[in-house]
């Protein structure tokens, strides 16, 4: 298994509940083969750029450990997402 660290930017006038169970689905995937060693949850930061007229995003970082297929899932679901703006999953060095 690999170490991976994830950073998933989602919609900023989304509602807590909406937002938790977004990122439960992706969170789920992990668990499943992996592991899940830290949240982090930056909250509402402005966006270096505009996407989408949006002007500010809600940053969660994940840090997990999981198979090269995981990831693949991870990053599938994340596009197919409407509650996510931007995603970026990178491994890490050991």
């Amino acid at each position: 298994m690999r170490n991976y660290e994830g950073v998933f930017i989602f919609k900023p006038n989304l509602d807590d509940e909406t937002r938790n169970q977004a990122f439960d689905k992706i969170k789920s995937v992990i668990e499943e083969n992996g592991t899940i060693t830290e949240v982090d949850q930056w909250g509402n930061r402005k966006l270096a750029y505009e996407i989408n007229y949006i002007k500010e995003g809600y940053y969660i970082i994940v840090n997990f450990s999981a198979p090269a297929n995981i990831v693949a899932e991870v990053e599938r679901r994340s596009r197919i997402s409407d509650a996510i703006i931007r995603y970026m999953v990178v491994k890490k060095d050991a």
